[in-house]
């Protein structure tokens, strides 16, 4: 059987972490304001999420992003995939220069994920609904092979308006797939509208609950509190881990926190200048 080694648990660094994700979303927001791209708001509000799980959680190597015993990381909610991008870029799966070409003609960094261009990307996604499955699927396949890799997908709020999510659900749970864990970025928006406006979510933990999974609310921006729980797969319940993690979108910069205009508009120059002075980065 070929186990994945992985270092013993440590406490996380909070505030190292919290100063990575000041960086991270630094960095999203310059790629917005370059790019002229939509989906800040939606990329800054698992930013928390992201540092937790690249920064402290995940077994991986960027030197060699194909290690079948790597942990799995699906961007589920692919519109934030200037976080992701930024994210690899960090960690060096790629040089950080590219970012400078997302969203541009050419280039491999598009609004959404993209299927085997870039290392580090796990799947194509941004059709809602997807990642899940594709997870579970990768989960089964590592027990099959006897390989003991974890699977992470990263869902948005309104995702789980998807009959796949549910399916897939329902199949963890029945499979007992314990080595995958499901955050739900809870930041209760939704394309032009509150998430439980469209259709009723809460409560969501119990949804998720009665579908066979363990889960847990966790404040998504207790970076701290997103790597212990998230360094705990599998956390000894024989059920697969769901964590609906409470986000504020556009978090971090106050002029865009909650603010669902930041779903579509990119910031000006001077706006990145004020952005970065809130995240204490100039």
């Amino acid at each position: 059987m070929n186990v994945a080694v992985r270092s013993p648990a440590a406490k996380p660094d909070a505030a190292a972490l919290k100063a990575q994700a000041a960086k991270l979303r630094g960095k999203i927001i310059e790629m917005s304001h370059k790019a002229q791209a939509a989906h800040l708001a939606s990329s800054l509000s698992c930013a928390d999420a992201m540092t937790a799980a690249y920064w402290h959680v995940l077994n991986i190597d960027p030197k060699n992003p194909t290690d079948p015993l790597r942990d799995r990381f699906i961007l589920s909610k692919g519109h934030a995939a200037a976080a992701l991008f930024a994210t690899l870029a960090m960690k060096g799966y790629f040089p950080i220069e590219e970012l400078d070409t997302y969203c541009q003609d050419g280039g491999r960094l598009a609004e959404h994920p993209p299927a085997n261009l870039l290392p580090g990307v796990e799947a194509a996604t941004g059709s809602l609904g997807h990642g899940l499955p594709l997870g579970c699927g990768m989960a089964l396949a590592g027990r099959i092979k006897g390989e003991n890799y974890r699977v992470f997908a990263l869902l948005s709020d309104g995702e789980n308006n998807e009959g796949s999510v549910w399916e897939a659900a329902m199949f963890a749970a029945a499979q007992k797939l314990e080595n995958v864990c499901v955050v739900v970025d809870y930041n209760k928006w939704q394309a032009t509208a509150r998430s439980n406006e469209t259709l009723m979510l809460a409560p969501l933990r119990d949804k998720w609950a009665a579908f066979g999974w363990d889960a847990h609310e966790i404040d998504g921006h207790d970076v701290s509190a997103l790597a212990e729980a998230m360094q705990n797969i599998p956390n000894g319940s024989g059920k697969p881990v769901a964590l609906i993690a409470h986000t504020v979108k556009g978090k971090g910069v106050s002029f865009m926190e909650d603010d669902n205009n930041w779903h579509y508009r990119a910031p000006t120059a001077e706006e990145v200048v004020k952005s970065f002075k809130e995240l204490g980065l100039s």
